[in-house]
């Protein structure tokens, strides 16, 4: 029976940058602001203690009047934490 031909790859060479500014497919991206994961930390904490502090005291703090706001500031809180943490290189 005949030997079937063994077909070449091309290998894979990355478009290079000119020094004159050219376009490349790669964007380089630059390293995230010293701020962002302190408040993105922040946030988090701030979001777990609103809830801790809205569960041990059976809804009569932080905000008594707005039951299930204090919920939603909590999660809302942990949640804009999470968004930060997805930007942060």
């Amino acid at each position: 029976m005949p030997k079937s031909r063994v077909r070449k790859k091309k290998v894979y060479t990355p478009p290079t940058q000119t020094i004159s500014g050219g376009t490349t497919s790669a964007k380089k991206r630059r390293p995230s602001s010293a701020w962002l994961p302190g408040t993105a930390l922040g946030l988090a904490v701030l979001g777990m203690v609103w809830l801790v502090v809205y569960y041990l005291s059976k809804g009569s703090l932080p905000i008594a009047d707005a039951a299930k706001l204090n919920i939603g500031v909590g999660f809302g809180c942990i949640v804009a934490s999470l968004f930060l943490f997805t930007r942060w290189r």
